[in-house]
């Protein structure tokens, strides 16, 4: 596939992000994307490896983290399309297993590029931006869609409920397989968390809008702020359509449940962010607010959510940022025990956390092995700061570390636990089997309500392959009669 020695004759370039003090002052997206002709340089790199580890999810540690793309994505494939300059047929080829690669190509982590054989010795293929270059040709030429029409109409009906990653996977392929679908949003705007739950800057809210109005118009019915037992209920889904598929995501957040909890002051991460999302669609991405000025900004967790609160603070012109983490520091490279093609367990910089250490360069970002153990408030019930403690190996607190941090807000940035159990028994689901489907033969579960919290990746893939299984039961339907 591509160019055999390509690898060898370019250096591996991403889409270099926008320079720190630029991209602090507004919420346009981080990234500039490479000229047509540098990112065909980089799919060259694409090394015909002969057994290439890109394309197919495997676990490892106890299935609990995946090596290589999870919705087995035929990489080597496009990769090479696009290199030749063939790129309507790279979006084909990308579109068999992918519905929405705008979303992954901006803010997946990227497993398969961890996994890529030219990753063993070098520096992997960028994957990623490549992905994204295919889907953003793809929409400027009218392909995606020619590729959403269905070839027939049945007369089946689907609901949805949840308009994540899952769902919106869900429903484009339903449609394409010529179902009539129904997505149903408690919320005042479709996406879920890739609307409300990642920050502007990081994935802009006129690519997702992009994708949702061109379903719309492909035939697909959004119904917004409508929540499944307060404004319809599950009887009366069931009642109106064929089958529901449940992806409302893992939305129970990990609370901490310490003294002084209940003080103002203290919110959810995924809180926060969807309120300076829509402070974003209301003001416009150039106008930076700052609701945040001159107060100090704690994050509690890291990973993507962490990390995106941070950048989100420093737009909003906190005075200060700092971030807890009660693991310790990962290791600068790969351990023995951490190989290729594991995705590598090392100390990264993200994007959010750079520009802290830009803007308050004199100061210390991120405190390890640290857990809260009071929230500190004033006599009106306002925050005023955290008391800290370092903790061992088994989280255990160490005698003489205790620490007091300024804090006028704390955000909760320590994942989800699972979805609203509240909500799969109202459709009588008490079991969700591998393949989708639950002890209610007419209600399926995809996406991170199945799964638990995950990658956005997962929830396209499953959205899919739920919307395949329904498919399959309701034409055995039609063979019955």
């Amino acid at each position: 596939m591509a160019d055999p020695f390509g690898f060898l004759k370019y250096a591996r370039k991403e889409n270099p992000y926008r320079p720190v003090g630029e991209r602090i002052t507004d919420w346009h997206e981080l990234q500039v994307p490479l000229s047509t002709q540098e990112r065909q340089e980089q799919a060259s790199r694409c090394m015909n490896c002969g057994i290439p580890f890109c394309h197919t999810g495997t676990f490892y540690g106890g299935k609990r983290a995946v090596s290589g793309c999870p919705n087995d994505n035929l990489i080597p494939e496009w990769n090479d399309l696009v290199y030749q300059g063939r790129f309507k047929a790279a979006f084909e080829r990308l579109a068999r297993t992918n519905p929405l690669p705008e979303m992954t190509g901006r803010v997946c982590p990227a497993p398969c590029e961890k996994s890529c054989t030219e990753a063993l010795n070098g520096s992997g293929v960028t994957i990623h931006d490549n992905e994204r270059f295919i889907i953003d040709t793809a929409f400027e030429n009218g392909w995606v869609k020619e590729s959403g029409l269905p070839a027939e109409r049945t007369d089946f009906k689907v609901a949805i409920v949840g308009s994540g990653p899952a769902g919106l996977s869900a429903a484009w392929r339903l449609n394409q397989l010529g179902h009539q679908v129904t997505v149903f949003e408690r919320s005042d705007r479709f996406g879920g968390l890739l609307m409300y739950g990642i920050p502007n800057m990081k994935l802009d809210k006129e690519i997702v809008q992009r994708r949702i109005d061109l379903m719309a118009e492909l035939g697909i019915e959004f119904v917004a702020n409508t929540e499944v037992g307060r404004d319809i209920s599950a009887e009366e889904l069931q009642a109106k359509y064929d089958r529901v598929i449940i992806a409302a995501g893992a939305s129970v957040p990990r609370d901490l449940k310490v003294p002084g909890r209940e003080l103002n002051g203290v919110k959810f991460a995924v809180d926060y962010l969807t309120e300076a999302t829509k402070d974003v669609l209301k003001h416009g991405k150039q106008a930076t607010s700052r609701k945040l000025e001159g107060k100090h900004v704690v994050v509690i967790g890291g990973g993507d959510t962490g990390n995106d609160c941070i950048g989100s603070a420093i737009r909003q012109g906190a005075a200060s940022v700092k971030q807890l983490e009660i693991t310790p520091q990962l290791p600068q490279s790969r351990t023995a025990n951490n190989p290729w093609p594991e995705y590598p367990m090392i100390n990264r910089i993200g994007y959010g956390q750079e520009e802290a250490l830009t803007v308050f360069e004199n100061e210390q970002l991120t405190y390890y092995s640290t857990s809260t153990t009071a929230f500190i408030g004033a006599e009106r019930g306002q925050l005023i700061g955290l008391e800290t403690v370092q903790v061992d190996q088994n989280f255990q607190p160490i005698a003489g570390t205790e620490q007091v941090i300024k804090a006028d807000l704390v955000l909760l940035a320590m994942g989800f636990l699972g979805p609203e159990k509240s909500l799969l028994d109202r459709f009588g689901v008490s079991e969700i089997y591998d393949d989708y489907t639950t002890n209610n033969e007419r209600v399926l579960v995809a996406g991170d309500a199945k799964r638990g919290p995950s990658l956005v990746i997962w929830g396209i893939r499953e959205g899919r392959l739920a919307a395949e299984k329904v498919d399959e039961s309701l034409r055995a339907l039609t063979y019955q009669v």
